[in-house]
């Protein structure tokens, strides 16, 4: 067994989305963003800078895990921990019916006021 978590809310009639990332060496990684709905990760090659609101920042590495609840939590970080080698790593998510799977914010936006929607999904699509 690689995780056994259990999120706080699955979405009802919830779609999926599996995305594999791949991060260039010492790449920042995506723009603070959310999801609708929770979030497994599995780290295949190289290590991860994770943070979620309210959390520390961590190094998650190849053959780790990690998650995120969804909904309102802010996730800050997913960038390449590493300055010499690639990261790639496998995103399970749910997304909640008509709601964006991924909704990022510009860096350095004060307060993550300005947000920015992508990747909306709806019946039948996953």
């Amino acid at each position: 067994m690689l995780a056994d978590v259990k999120p706080p809310f699955i979405p009802e009639g919830a779609s999926g989305m599996t995305v594999l990332v791949e991060w260039p060496p010492g790449h920042p990684g995506a723009a603070p963003h959310r999801h609708s709905g929770p979030a497994f990760g599995y780290v295949m090659e190289g290590a991860v800078r994770f943070e979620l609101e309210g959390e520390p920042e961590r190094v998650v590495k190849a053959g780790e895990t990690f998650w995120e609840p969804g909904g309102d939590v802010i996730h800050y970080q997913d960038g390449n921990a590493l300055s010499d080698a690639s990261t790639k790593f496998l995103v399970l998510m749910l997304c909640e019916p008509g709601q964006p799977m991924f909704t990022g914010f510009l860096r350095g936006c004060p307060g993550l006021q300005a947000g920015e929607e992508s990747d909306s999904c709806g019946a039948g699509q996953g």
